[in-house]
């Protein structure tokens, strides 16, 4: 294991190249999915080891319900088939599960294993793993409004209080740890509306690495370059 300066507290992962890297063995999709997954456990296991407190995946987003309709369906296959094979280990190695997005567009037996798994796993104090699944940064950022207009509506307070503060505490992932940096796999330098009002002052790492070769040496090669980087949160330091 690389041992680093600093260990960012979150770090969230837009995890890109599943399709490509099956297609560069002759290989359906799906399978470039399946073997993302195998990076995701790896990838679980060595932020725990680590010591690294929140580890945000980008499993599923908003648009890609646009996507061919067997890809969809397969991979609210593969979703399904994760939950049931990962959650006892995730109990186990003391993970907290959280999902962010819209569930309410699953079936009815995903969103129930999905509350299962949060529930059974709610009290654990080691990683929390967030996983955005059906989730958009837009949508996010929609659906705090929506609760503050709510809030105003039934008198809870004014217009006039709204600020930063209140906007962010509507947000998702708001009561865990800032995000301190976000990864991005497979060469592409976009952020594909994800935690778009999280992300401020995160800092960013591209990789041409496809997400089913990200492994921990990669993780480490990260946090290394982020140890690297002077985080001036907008001030201007003296040197």
């Amino acid at each position: 294991m690389t041992l680093h300066k600093l260990i960012p507290n979150h770090i969230a992962i837009i995890m890109d190249g599943n399709g490509r890297w099956a297609k560069s063995r002759n290989q359906l999709r799906m399978v470039g999915h399946r073997a993302g997954l195998k990076a995701v456990r790896k990838t679980v296991q060595h932020a725990s080891l680590i010591g690294i407190k929140a580890l945000t995946l980008y499993a599923f987003s908003s648009e890609n319900w646009k996507r061919p309709e067997q890809e969809v369906s397969s991979l609210m296959s593969l979703f399904v088939y994760a939950l049931k094979r990962e959650a006892k280990t995730l109990h186990k190695n003391n993970i907290r599960l959280n999902i962010i997005g819209d569930i309410s567009r699953f079936s009815a037996q995903l969103q129930t294993m999905i509350n299962d798994i949060q529930a059974m796993t709610l009290n654990n104090t080691g990683l929390i793993l967030n996983i955005a699944a059906n989730y958009g940064g837009r949508w996010d950022i929609t659906n705090a409004i929506k609760n503050i207009v709510h809030k105003i509506d039934n008198g809870q307070m004014s217009i006039d209080a709204i600020d930063e503060e209140i906007v962010n505490s509507e947000i998702s992932l708001h009561d865990f740890p800032a995000i301190d940096l976000v990864i991005r796999t497979g060469g592409e330098h976009r952020i594909s509306n994800f935690l778009l009002w999280q992300i401020a002052y995160s800092e960013f790492y591209f990789t041409d690495i496809l997400w089913p070769d990200f492994d921990r040496k990669a993780l480490d090669e990260a946090i290394a370059v982020f140890n690297k980087r002077e985080r001036r949160f907008g001030q201007v330091i003296d040197s």
